[in-house]
């Protein structure tokens, strides 16, 4: 067998993840007023573009956690030997952006490295001068007479690539779109372009577009270059900040896993049974809310560190060393961050309680935990959903803050905050390296814009004060000549 499988403990929890998502929409795609909601997101441009984004940055996470472990080349046919790096599907796909190491700095785009070293020519005389790196730029004889124009080819060649595969994707998806609705595919690509359907396509094409023009250009430029520099070992910088996506879309949904049974349990009892149960669960989480976060987290963490090191027979690699801690840092921070959630059911339990229907099954001797399930539940389900979806982004900023003062992730682990933490010394240098703080900006800023104007489009479509839209099935004929413009 070439490799030997690895399943980390967040890859197990990164399928089931899936696997749930997966069954609550074929769940959801059955029941109507289940789905409503749902289409009102659909129907959001904001909310369009953010689950676009998002989609490409789950992607990335699903394929960087496949992982597995190559075999050497070096052991018995009979018993294969493997390596003790833990690779992912993702590090085969962007294989040279991983091997291709520099020795130390240099800017993106370079064709020399960041800082002059003594260097001897042909002549013999010592002299120092900013060294050829061994990868970016190689293949020109002339840097500065070729550069400029292989840089112009491969962006070329890189836009023409990406409005290719946009018109695939654009043909497949009005394709689809005309078999589904019995129209051919002139007329669904007109009403996609029009704005004729439902669901706000022409946005959605449009992201792509961006998208597929950014990914054809980095993958161009990045064979001959590297986009974004690299850092001070001399790993690729962009390799660096799309490794950091798998740990950042960890830390904000199995964090919120951890999170919700605490909040939803304790939340409706509070406000449900009331008495001392309320009483004491409020002196819980105000007692926990009087801790600092940081130092609980921090205290935490270090101790599952200590137990780490004192323990190395218990894992194979440090991958998996690097992995038990990630977890636990989610439980950390799931367990010290549903006091807010808490604190919205209980309030809103409070309130349904009084209602006459819930009343009423109470005197015909409904049992609590039916009461619960049948009538509470379902009807704070849509602040859950909308705290899950508001909290993500500030628990993957939450990884960047902790791993910036040294509590977060392990060292060895690429997230975002290690790249922060990193760059704090490079930006002390002269001359200054700006660019890894630069690409962990760019890429963590995209992940929780595109998260927050998500947020927004479920909150909207889920607050019940609201009024219900409805959901209608896709048009592809023109609006009506007598509608007034900007009416529902």
């Amino acid at each position: 067998m070439p490799f030997l499988p690895v399943v980390l403990f967040t890859d197990w929890l990164i399928g089931a993840l899936l696997a749930a998502v997966a069954v609550l929409v074929w769940y959801v795609r059955g029941h109507e007023h289940l789905a409503a909601p749902w289409q009102r997101v659909a129907r959001s441009k904001s909310g369009m573009v953010g689950l676009t984004v998002l989609a490409v940055y789950v992607v990335v996470g699903v394929l960087d956690s496949l992982h597995f472990r190559p075999r050497l080349e070096a052991g018995e046919p009979g018993r294969p030997v493997y390596a003790v790096e833990v690779l992912s599907l993702f590090d085969v796909i962007v294989g040279p952006l991983r091997a291709r190491a520099e020795k130390t700095y240099s800017a993106p785009f370079a064709t020399h490295l960041y800082a002059k070293e003594a260097l001897e020519p042909a002549g013999g005389r010592q002299v120092r001068d900013y060294p050829r790196l061994k990868y970016g730029g190689a293949h020109l004889a002339d840097p500065e007479a070729e550069f400029a124009g292989d840089v112009a080819k491969r962006v070329v060649a890189g836009v023409a690539a990406g409005a290719l595969g946009w018109l695939v994707l654009a043909a497949l998806l009005c394709a689809l779109l005309a078999r589904r609705h019995g129209a051919d595919l002139d007329r669904a690509w007109r009403a996609v372009w029009r704005g004729e359907t439902d669901v706000p396509w022409a946005v959605v094409l449009i992201v792509v577009l961006v998208l597929a023009q950014l990914a054809a250009l980095a993958t161009a430029l990045s064979g001959g270059y590297h986009v974004f520099g690299t850092d001070k070992v001399g790993q690729d910088v962009l390799y660096l900040a799309l490794k950091s996506v798998r740990t950042g879309l960890v830390i904000g949904t199995l964090t919120t896993l951890v999170m919700l049974p605490f909040a939803i349990a304790l939340g409706i009892a509070a406000g449900y049974f009331g008495g001392w149960a309320d009483d004491l669960i409020q002196y819980v989480y105000t007692t926990l809310n009087s801790i600092p976060g940081v130092l609980l987290i921090a205290a935490a963490v270090l101790m599952m560190q200590v137990y780490i090191d004192t323990r190395p027979e218990l894992f194979a690699t440090s991958a998996q060393r690097a992995d038990l801690r990630l977890l636990f840092l989610c439980v950390i921070l799931g367990v010290t961050s549903w006091t807010s959630l808490c604190r919205l059911l209980r309030g809103e339990t409070l309130k349904l309680k009084e209602l006459e229907y819930i009343q009423a099954a109470q005197a015909f001797g409904v049992p609590h935990p039916r009461v619960i399930s049948r009538h509470i539940l379902p009807n704070v389900m849509h602040i859950v959903l909308i705290s899950v979806v508001m909290e993500f982004s500030g628990l993957v900023l939450a990884e960047a803050v902790l791993s910036y003062v040294g509590v977060g992730v392990d060292p060895s682990m690429i997230s975002f905050g290690t790249m922060i933490n990193n760059a704090r010394l490079e930006m002390a240098r002269e001359p200054m390296v700006w660019w890894s703080l630069t690409a962990a900006f760019i890429f963590m800023f995209v992940l929780v814009l595109a998260a927050n104007l998500f947020a927004d489009a479920v909150r909207d479509a889920f607050d019940p004060r609201l009024a219900s839209l409805g959901a209608a099935p896709l048009r592809l004929k023109p609006l009506p000549a007598g509608r007034v413009q900007g009416a529902r």
